[in-house]
Formats: structure tokens, C-alpha cells, sequence
């Protein structure tokens, strides 16, 4: 397997911030949230009063408005929202003129099109069976969304899927690494998206006790390593990110954001929601992916955690935090701003860890006003910070025991 670097050239993404990566980088550090009520999202639902959570964190753009009726049509949004990444990441590339059989795409997503899913049961309820689109499969599908990138691209290297819950994303980007790695291609269209805010897995969540309740301060609802944080929210959104073998993007002269310059994946095998309260999973990904790296703990000055704003799963992540790579780095945590975009946030966030070494600040953790004690390391707060990052790491921890952790370097 090649040791060669594999580097960044691209990034795209929509998101509760807004509909492009200057729209998301800009509102993370202006402090904005996408937060808000979704009683337009629940309008129709028979029981919509007795959901126990109203608010969510909706795309800022539809992406069925960035796209052409017909395209739109035929595309559950959780496609939409990834072709129009990809559609960004791509051209911020500069269009790499990989040859197809050297091109790949690996897209994740946690749920795929439930919106197609129920809406399509809804009509076969309603109407009967004749009702129901031909195009119902494509559309649910939770492959759909690499299919349609590669489609777009004409991508014959390999076309995947990872579908890891909230680590979908990462995972995907941790996949593209090992593909150019292994020599089996030279540049790879890699990311997560996810559009499941719906009645169903609001009230999924809501009944599994993980969402905030906040529904009369939505932007002040997602508060990761606060003593009030009381649950995430759900979002919706997409990230990709165009990732190229060092020497083929040296050779068109293309620029270069960043590297991702080491994975660790592994899993707790403790419980299908709850993380291992021990954190060795989560210790053993950070480690895995600092050493894939080439580097030491103490080579890493910041994180971009996972922390999604529940009770148990921030104090047990800056836990591990300390134990894997020491109380050195300096934390934040995006979901604070945007939401949990479940199989979107690992390529989301990974985009914001990138900017942040490029850039040299680190976005402040919203809505941190009295930090758990139990945190016991530094979290950004209140403006964003200027810091010279030599590495970050980026967290994804998912439902099933599924532990990502992504090293982004300087180009």
C-alpha cells in the first residue's frame, strides 16, 4: 500500500448555515445558528402538537432550488443535498481530469431517502399501489446519493456507500483515503449527506430521550459541554470534499487546501445506541488515526469533536479526548452552530476542520455559558480564536458503536 499523501483540492457543501462552504464558514464564525422551529416541517401531521420536539436544523437552501425541476424531481433531497456538494467541491477543484476508471466516489449517509420512503407509503395508503413512483427505489436507496455523484462524473472506479450512522461521513472520507492508498484510484469524490428531518425520526429521537427540548430557544438549544445541555438537534445538510493522490494533483497544478493525513476507525461493540462508557473505542480511534498520521499526541493542538449535546456522550468524548491525546488541545464543537446532520456531520465537519488549520481560527462552541466540569479541557467559547494549528482531529462517533476519527494537516 502507498504511503504517498493524500491531499484536498475541493470542498463543497450545504448546510443549516447556508447553501455553499463561504456561507457555512462565515456563519461559524459570526456566531449564527441554524437552528429554528420546524412547525412548517410537521404542518400536515395529525399529532404535530404532541411532538415533544418542534425545532431542527433545516438546509438554509433547498437544494431542490439549485437544481433543475427535472433533476429535482427525480432525486429523493438527501441526493439532492449531495450533488449539490459535489457539484461544488468538483468545480473548487478545478475539475480534475482524472481518467474514469482512476475516479471513485464514496458518499455516506446514516438514513438515506425516508422522505421518499414515507411519502411513497403515504400514497399507497391513499391512492393504491398504481399511485406509486417507478422511480420509488432510486430514490430511497442509501446508495443513491454516491450513485447519482457518479453519474454526474462518470466515476468507474468504485462507487460506495457507507452507511455508519453519525460516522458515515468520516467513514467515507476514511474509505477514500485507503482507495488512493491502495492504488486503486487517483482521485476520489468523497463526503455524507442526509435529509431526514420528518415526523418519524423527530419522534424516533424524541422517544429515545436524545433530543433537546428547548423548542422555545432554538438557537440556544444545541449547547455541547454545557451544564444545561439537554439533547442534539437534528439537522439536514451535505459535505464532500475531492481528495487526490499528492503526485497527480502536483502534476495538473492544482491547489491544495490540506491533507487528511490519517483514520482511525474501530468499534465499541458495547451497545446499539449508547457508546462504551469506558470510551476505549473512542480512545483507540484517536490513537489509531494520530499514529496512521505519522505523528505523536502532542502533535495535535486542536479538536473538532463529535459532541452532539447530550448528557452522557460530550463529558465521556473530552474524556477520552484526555486520555488519548492529553489536555493540550483546544476543543470545539460545530454541532453547536448547525445541528447534528447524522450521516452529513463527519465531511461538514471535517470541511470546518480543514478551514480551521488553513485559516488559523478556531469557530466558538455556541451556547457554552457554564462548561461541566467534568470537561476539564478548553473549549472555545464566546469568539472564535486565532491559533496556529499544526494538526487537528476530527471526531464521529455513530449509533452501533461506530468510531471515526480524521487527522487534517496543513498543505
Amino acid at each position: 500500500m502507498s504511503t504517498e499523501d493524500v491531499v484536498v483540492t475541493g470542498i463543497g457543501a450545504t448546510t443549516p448555515l447556508g447553501g455553499d462552504v463561504a456561507s457555512l464558514w462565515d456563519g461559524m464564525l459570526a456566531g449564527r445558528s441554524g437552528v429554528r422551529r420546524i412547525d412548517d416541517l410537521l404542518a400536515g401531521y395529525e399529532h404535530a402538537r404532541d411532538m415533544p420536539t418542534k425545532i431542527g436544523a433545516p438546509m438554509a437552501v433547498s437544494p431542490d432550488t439549485v437544481l433543475t425541476r427535472v433533476q429535482a424531481r427525480r432525486m429523493d433531497r438527501c441526493e439532492q443535498a449531495a450533488l449539490v456538494a459535489a457539484r461544488q467541491a468538483w468545480a473548487d477543484a478545478g475539475a480534475p481530469g482524472a481518467e474514469p476508471e482512476r475516479l471513485a466516489v464514496v458518499v455516506g449517509t446514516g438514513i438515506g431517502g425516508v422522505t421518499t420512503l414515507l411519502d411513497q407509503d403515504d400514497l399507497i395508503e391513499e391512492r393504491g399501489p398504481g399511485k406509486v413512483s417507478p422511480l420509488t427505489v432510486p430514490m430511497l436507496m442509501p446508495n443513491g446519493p454516491a450513485a447519482w455523484v457518479s453519474l454526474e462524473y462518470g466515476a468507474r472506479a468504485g462507487v460506495y456507500t457507507t452507511v455508519s450512522a453519525c460516522a458515515s461521513g468520516a467513514e467515507a472520507l476514511a474509505l477514500a483515503v485507503r482507495l488512493i492508498r491502495s492504488g486503486e484510484a487517483d482521485v476520489v469524490i468523497a463526503g455524507g449527506a442526509e435529509a431526514a428531518i420528518t415526523p418519524l425520526t423527530v419522534a424516533g429521537f424524541a422517544q429515545a430521550r436524545t433530543l433537546s427540548k428547548r423548542n422555545d430557544e432554538p438557537e440556544r438549544a444545541s449547547r455541547p459541554f454545557d451544564v444545561d445541555r439537554d439533547g442534539f438537534v437534528l439537522g439536514e445538510g451535505a459535505g464532500v470534499l475531492v481528495l487526490e493522490r499528492a503526485s497527480f494533483a502536483a502534476a495538473r497544478g492544482a491547489r491544495v487546501l490540506g491533507r487528511l493525513a490519517g483514520y482511525g476507525i474501530t468499534a465499541d461493540a458495547h451497545h446499539i445506541t449508547g457508546p462504551d462508557p469506558t470510551g476505549a473505542g473512542q480512545i483507540r480511534a484517536m490513537r489509531r488515526a494520530v499514529a496512521d498520521a505519522g505523528l505523536s499526541p502532542e502533535d495535535v493542538d486542536h479538536v473538532n469533536c463529535h459532541a452532539t449535546s447530550t448528557v452522557v456522550g460530550d463529558v465521556g468524548e473530552a474524556a477520552a479526548v484526555r486520555a488519548a491525546l492529553g489536555d493540550h488541545v483546544v476543543l470545539t464543537a460545530p454541532k453547536s452552530s448547525l445541528g447534528h446532520l447524522v450521516g452529513a456531520a463527519g465531511a461538514v465537519e471535517g470541511i470546518v476542520t480543514l478551514l480551521s488549520i488553513a485559516e488559523g481560527v478556531v469557530p466558538a462552541t455556541l451556547n457554552l455559558e457554564h462548561k461541566a466540569p467534568e470537561v476539564g479541557l478548553d473549549v472555545v467559547a464566546g469568539q472564535p480564536r486565532k491559533l496556529r494549528l499544526r494538526a487537528a482531529l476530527c471526531n464521529s462517533f455513530g449509533f452501533g458503536g461506530q468510531n471515526v476519527s480524521l487527522v487534517f494537516t496543513s498543505a
